[in-house]
């Protein structure tokens, strides 16, 4: 079909889009037949227990024969509160014990972001109302949470009407802005938050957000160790909430429950979506410690929160069926296990292959970075759209792979992002690498016969 002949408006309005059809464990199948290995677990990190799963199918023809709908205004419903409480009891990190429910993570982040402004307003402190973020971060789509982003490139078009942010530098290991230490770190780029709370006033900082793992922006970068504790202590001294942005790493991703859990360190609220219902339904939440609950309701008020769809039932329904399926397959461990075989593998490709500059990851969140210059981490020109390349080419291969852009500063940087679902056989992420490994030799070649190869 061609491009100008569908009446949807696709990400891309000058690709045509293959017809998927059909979906089974980690594969899926286009309209013509061919199978894709959905190594990106969606857009991305979004599949986690897999496709065509029949028990979350069936926990959603239940739900819908039930009810599938209810005003929240008005009522709850036994689906939502399971939900809340399975979250609370078995996956959340000990503190937290209250949920609220919207459709994703952009309005989880700006949710918790009101949340937060609400609790410090309530307590009097009124004039904390700016979000501290990191560059090179991305926390939604929405106007609030590009604002709070920290991603140059997707900011740029809407610059003019973004709300006031600040932003401190991220914690890349690879590509450090603060010293280039890495990986002997001396946590410069987390004292750079005290640094700027104090320029702008302690007491006009509402929060700080972070993914404890940054995903689409920078390729599966994890924090380096003591970096969030120190952010913590920093947050406690100013009276700082600090929200751990897990919409990508929360419910198993990274080898444990919260990506947060791995630096020990519990923060004010967290934000997830994607992996709580796995791709099945449009759910996200906001998770509260229930201190930070009460603060507000023992003055007799509420959260000035809410969205049509939040609390849905039918969602809450798969949201539920999902979580056990990921409790009862114990495919928290998995992610571990075969997550660290398959960064070992991504380290491997790149001994392998020059425009390798890194593979990187945490659980089966994992990423590598093209350059042009291993020596000096050149990035290739952004023209050459070179993760965009090696993407296409896995593709044609059978393998969906997630390309990034602006890897290095927002503009320049190349890299590709992996999360399947956690249900990926050690015997899969063999297949899923030797398709990776082809395609890097290929697109390689035809960078060398276009005289912009690797130096």
């Amino acid at each position: 079909m061609d491009a100008t002949a569908s009446a949807v408006i696709h990400r891309d309005l000058q690709h045509v889009y293959p017809t998927i059809v059909r979906g089974e464990g980690i594969y899926l199948y286009d309209a013509d037949g061919n199978r894709y290995i959905d190594g990106s677990g969606g857009s991305a990190a979004v599949t986690a227990i897999g496709h065509g799963v029949p028990e979350i199918v069936a926990a959603m023809t239940e739900q819908a024969s039930r009810v599938a709908y209810a005003p929240t205004h008005a009522f709850t419903t036994e689906a939502v509160e399971a939900c809340a409480q399975l979250i609370v009891e078995e996956f959340a990190p000990p503190g937290f014990g209250n949920v609220w429910f919207v459709s994703g993570g952009s309005e989880a982040a700006d949710n918790a972001v009101k949340m937060a402004v609400q609790y410090h307003r309530e307590r009097g402190e009124g004039t904390r109302r700016l979000i501290i973020g990191r560059w090179q971060s991305f926390h939604g789509a929405t106007i609030a949470a590009l604002a709070f982003g920290g991603n140059a490139g997707r900011r740029r078009p809407y610059d003019a009407i973004l709300p006031h942010a600040e932003h401190i530098p991220p914690c890349n290991p690879y590509r450090c802005w603060a010293n280039h230490a890495c990986p002997t770190c001396d946590l410069s780029c987390a004292d750079a938050l005290e640094r700027t709370i104090r320029q702008v006033g302690p007491e006009n900082v509402a929060a700080f957000i972070a993914e404890p793992v940054v995903g689409a922006t920078m390729g599966a970068v994890p924090a380096t160790p003591g970096y969030f504790a120190r952010i913590r202590e920093i947050c406690d001294r100013y009276g700082v909430l600090f929200i751990a942005d897990e919409v990508m790493t929360g419910f198993g991703r990274t080898g444990r429950n919260f990506g947060i859990e791995h630096w020990g360190v519990t923060p004010d609220l967290i934000t997830c979506a994607k992996g709580i219902s796995a791709g099945y339904t449009p759910l996200g939440a906001v998770l509260a410690r229930p201190e930070f609950v009460s603060e507000i309701s023992r003055r007799g008020h509420s959260f000035v929160i809410g969205h049509t769809s939040s609390g849905n039932p039918l969602s809450c329904a798969v949201g539920t069926a999902v979580l056990r399926y990921i409790r009862d397959r114990d495919l928290v461990a998995n992610a571990a296990a075969v997550g660290a075989y398959f960064l070992g593998r991504l380290r491997a490709l790149q001994d392998r292959h020059p425009m390798v500059g890194d593979a990187r990851g945490l659980g089966l969140l994992c990423g590598v970075e093209f350059v042009q210059n291993r020596a000096t981490k050149r990035p290739f020109p952004p023209d050459w759209r070179v993760s965009k390349r090696v993407a296409a080419a896995t593709l044609a291969r059978g393998l969906i792979s997630y390309p990034g852009s602006g890897t290095v500063d927002g503009v320049a940087g190349d890299h590709l992002l992996y999360a399947p679902p956690l249900t990926i056989s050690h015997e899969q992420i063999d297949d899923l690498v030797a398709i990776l490994d082809e395609s890097l030799t290929a697109v390689a070649a035809d960078l060398a016969r276009d005289g912009r190869g690797a130096l």
